[in-house]
This record gives C-alpha cells, sequence and structure tokens, in this order.
C-alpha cells in the first residue's frame, strides 16, 4: 500500500506507527463521553436500541475517524513543540518514521470521511463532529496552545464534542438539560485534568514555550484555578436532575470528593504528588460518571423503565 511506502518500518511495526500518529488511547478515552451521550439520548427519548443500531455504529465510525484526525493534525502541527518535550519526543511524525505529507493526507482523509459518515446518523452529528475537530485544531493547537495561559479553556471546546455527538446522532437537537449537562460537565473536567499534567511537566512545557497556567503564573494560582473549576463542576451536577437524582447524585459526590482531594492534598503533599492525584482522579472521575450514565441509560432503554 502506498501508506506503507512512506513510513519507515525498521523501528516500530506500521500498526504502532499508525496508532500514535492518530492517537488511539485518546480516541479509546473519548468514546466513553460520546456512548454516554448517545446512550442517554436512547433513554430520554425512549428509543430501542434496535430501531438505532444503524446511527450507533455509524456514529462509533464518524466519531473514531473524525478523532483520528484531530489527533493527526496535531501531532503534525506539533512536531517543533513535541520534539522538545520528554513524554512527546518519540512521536513518529517527531522521529520521521512517517512523512508529514502522509500524516497529511491521513488527517484529510479521516476528516472528509469521519464527517460524511457522521452525516449518516443526524446532520447536526457530522456538523458538530467538523465543528469538534475545527476548535481543536484552529483555536486550540494553532493559535491559544502557545500564545495565551487559557489554552486549556479554549481547547476544552473541541474536547466536550463527544457526548454531544453521540447525542445528536440519535436525535438532533442538544438543548434538553442532560446532554447540557455531560457537555458543560466535559468542558470543567478538562481544566483540573490538564492543570495536574501541566504541573508535572511543568519544566517540558517550559523548556517547549507553551504557556500553560503552571508555567506563567505557579503552582498556587493553579491550584486556587483547579477548585474553582471543581466548584463550577459540582455545581453543574444540577443540569442531571431533571433526568435522573442517582446520576445527580453520582455527579455530585464525584465532584465533592475531588474538591476534598485537591484542598486535602494540597496541603499535605508536594506540588508534583498533588498534581499526580488530582491526575489519577480526573481519570477515575470521568471513568465513573460517564460508565454510571451509560448503564444507567442502557438498564432504562432495555427494561423500558
Amino acid at each position: 500500500m502506498q501508506i506503507e511506502n512512506n513510513i519507515k518500518t525498521d523501528k516500530r511495526p506500521v500498526s504502532i506507527i499508525l496508532s500514535k500518529t492518530i492517537k488511539t488511547g485518546i480516541i479509546k478515552s473519548n468514546l466513553i463521553p460520546m456512548f454516554s451521550g448517545l446512550t442517554l439520548s436512547l433513554y430520554t427519548y425512549k428509543i430501542s436500541l434496535s430501531e438505532k443500531l444503524p446511527e450507533i455504529f455509524f456514529a462509533l465510525i464518524g466519531s473514531i475517524l473524525v478523532m483520528g484526525a484531530a489527533g493527526a493534525f496535531n501531532n503534525l502541527y506539533d512536531r517543533d513543540i513535541d520534539s522538545i518535550m520528554e513524554r512527546t519526543k518519540n512521536r513518529p511524525t517527531v522521529t520521521g518514521e512517517i512523512k508529514p505529507k502522509t500524516v497529511l493526507w491521513l488527517g484529510i482523509f479521516m476528516m472528509i470521511f469521519g464527517v460524511i459518515i457522521l452525516g449518516f446518523t443526524t446532520s447536526l452529528a457530522a456538523l458538530l463532529g467538523f465543528l469538534g475537530l475545527f476548535f481543536y485544531i484552529v483555536p486550540y493547537t494553532m493559535w491559544s496552545k502557545r500564545r495565551t495561559v487559557y489554552n486549556t479553556e479554549v481547547g476544552s471546546i473541541g474536547g466536550a464534542m463527544p457526548p454531544l455527538i453521540g447525542w445528536s446522532a440519535v436525535y438532533p437537537d442538544i438543548t434538553h438539560p442532560a446532554v447540557l449537562g455531560l457537555f458543560v460537565t466535559s468542558v470543567i473536567w478538562q481544566m483540573p485534568h490538564f492543570y495536574a499534567i501541566a504541573i508535572r511537566k511543568n519544566d517540558e512545557y517550559k523548556a517547549a514555550k507553551v504557556p500553560m497556567l503552571p508555567v506563567i503564573k505557579g503552582v498556587k494560582r493553579t491550584y486556587i484555578q483547579t477548585n474553582i473549576y471543581l466548584i463550577i463542576l459540582i455545581g453543574t451536577s444540577l443540569l442531571f436532575i431533571s433526568l435522573s437524582l442517582g446520576i445527580m447524585l453520582v455527579s455530585l459526590i464525584l465532584g465533592v470528593i475531588w474538591l476534598v482531594l485537591s484542598v486535602y492534598g494540597y496541603k499535605k503533599m508536594d506540588s508534583e504528588k498533588w498534581a499526580k492525584s488530582m491526575f489519577i482522579y480526573s481519570l477515575i472521575h470521568m471513568t465513573i460518571l460517564f460508565s454510571t450514565v451509560i448503564i444507567y441509560s442502557l438498564i432504562g432503554v432495555i427494561f423500558n423503565i
């Protein structure tokens, strides 16, 4: 195949190189919020799984392609930064294991077919898929990431699109408080999560001249801003009350635990350990909350509750 001719295979298998290029790890983690939006939409509008099997399949494939395109474009554009940072210096776009032109065409191919396939569900899902990709690449990767301390906030919009895509693939209306709850939660979640990464990799971001909050404003300011977002995250739980008291309580409890961990941990740990604990809990928070939504919704759909 032509693509294989543009990939050096003397170091790592082609499958690994492609996986690193499109960031399959991020794709997998973002499919959980996507499915939470999709299953919640099925439950909210009392739609059976069998009725929407084609839409579920197209939402899955389309989302994977659009997310993969975002990863490819991001890796292509950030080669200079990635070559400086320890955690990204082995990406195929940095090591030369894959040619930039190949990455560009791979991203274009995945973007076009991803949006088209999402269009087989609803036009709104296709639009949201494209907007998520656009926000991640242009306002975030190409502009704010290198210019402003609020780059994480800008990037959070694109990163929070998966639940909207999943919901709209089933029902093309994203004004319901439940899906807004998923979206806002996804937006706010990203700040404490990425602030923790930025503290742990502070020296690397500083060397690469990426204006992350801890690099420019310091750890204490990052701690304060983290807590502000966690308080907002706790308040966001109320958006779920119109759908389920149980989901609201799960979201509320998870948010309170995160805030307590932040305040207590900051007093008892050094900044590195505090950031590590915050990062680990952010993954636990996302997994439990969105898995709860998926399980709750599926039970409601299957048993017609």
